[in-house]
């Protein structure tokens, strides 16, 4: 992961109410979203947030329904203002950012990709990709070839008369892609993004994202409250609840050291097997260790080397990256990694813990 850190949340509120400041005080002295909405009508959004977005990787925010994850994303913007803290952007804070410094961030250094779409009825798929070059007064003949590249990597070539309404959703999700890479903005924030999609057509959306990602390397921020999706798309994963962050960190140290049982709730029905990488449950050493049964990348999941090994337990395998040993897999440890600790078979666990 890059050692860059491109978007940085510090000590971060979010109370909506008639008196934020008054109410503040009692969060942080402890008052919980219940209380401070029983008491004093209130609502916390956000309670001190802090989270490190690191440049060229994907942060994903998770959780469910009233979690507190749009209310984040659209601080990141300043869609919404905080009742405290910092939201720094390559080291600059926006907060005190006046409007001209707004427009120019948000024209040209983020974008942003929304569930419903967000396209003009009125204006063909061209128009719609060439949407922020088209508000600084730049006329379609020079905006087209950009707009066109983009619209042909997200797999719409040919698509540019068409209007809105002769898409199918998927087809528009793409054109919302294609507005956000048209913008040649370094930042994209998505906003429960694929949630609006058909199973089949999400699964090719993520994929999409997952190629343009390692072919360009944005800093993008993720919103879903798919622990699914989450797992596939994060390099940085933050799960919140009632408006704090229960864990973050990289997606497979959650899932093998859940820190809270409401982290364990969400994990336990996860298939372990496809999601889990042989780096996760490895032990790293360079020397040889005896008998081996074969080499694995270190990045292949554990599904394909249960199949490989036909579930013999007693294989070992070297495991490369690079072309270089970087650590042994006993298959041993990968059937231990695959129990999960704590938790509940139930799918409703999780809210329950909420």
């Amino acid at each position: 992961m890059s050692d860059e850190i491109k978007i940085k949340i510090r000590n971060l509120y979010k109370i909506f109410g008639d008196k934020p400041q008054m109410a503040l005080a009692y969060v942080r002295n402890g008052m919980g979203k219940t209380e401070l909405l029983a008491e004093h009508n209130h609502v916390l959004g956000l309670n001190n947030i802090n989270v490190d977005m690191p440049a060229g990787k994907t942060t994903v925010i998770m959780g469910l329904s009233g979690s507190g994850k749009s209310t984040l994303i659209r601080h990141l913007n300043r869609l919404i203002d905080p009742s405290a803290g910092e939201v720094l952007v390559n080291g600059d804070d926006i907060l005190s950012y006046n409007d001209k410094q707004l427009r120019d961030l948000r024209q040209h250094h983020m974008s942003m990709v929304f569930q419903k779409f967000a396209l003009f009825p009125h204006r063909t798929v061209l128009e719609n990709a060439g949407l922020a070059p088209s508000i600084e007064g730049m006329g379609k003949g020079k905006y087209q070839k950009d707009a066109r590249k983009w619209l042909a990597r997200v797999g719409l070539e040919g698509q540019d008369d068409q209007y809105p309404h002769q898409l199918s959703g998927g087809m528009q999700q793409r054109v919302g892609i294609a507005r956000a890479l048209t913008s040649n903005s370094d930042i994209m924030l998505m906003d429960e993004a694929f949630s609006a999609l058909d199973p089949l057509i999400r699964t090719d959306m993520q994929n999409l994202l997952i190629e343009l990602q390692a072919e360009l390397a944005k800093t993008v921020v993720f919103i879903t409250h798919d622990l699914d999706e989450s797992l596939k798309l994060a390099d940085h994963l933050v799960i919140l609840k009632d408006g704090f962050v229960v864990q973050q960190g990289e997606p497979q140290h959650i899932l093998l050291n859940p820190a809270d049982p409401y982290i364990e709730a969400f994990v336990s029905d996860i298939n372990r097997a496809r999601v889990l990488r042989v780096r996760s449950v490895m032990r790293q050493t360079t020397e040889a260790m005896g008998e081996i049964s074969g080499e694995v990348d270190h990045d292949a999941n554990l599904e394909s080397l249960i199949e490989r090994s036909g579930g013999d337990t007693t294989n070992r395998y070297r495991v490369m990256k690079g072309g270089q040993q970087v650590g042994i897999l006993e298959m041993t440890d990968l059937v231990r990694s695959l129990v999960p600790r704590g938790g509940s078979s139930d799918p409703d666990a999780a809210r329950r813990a909420g």
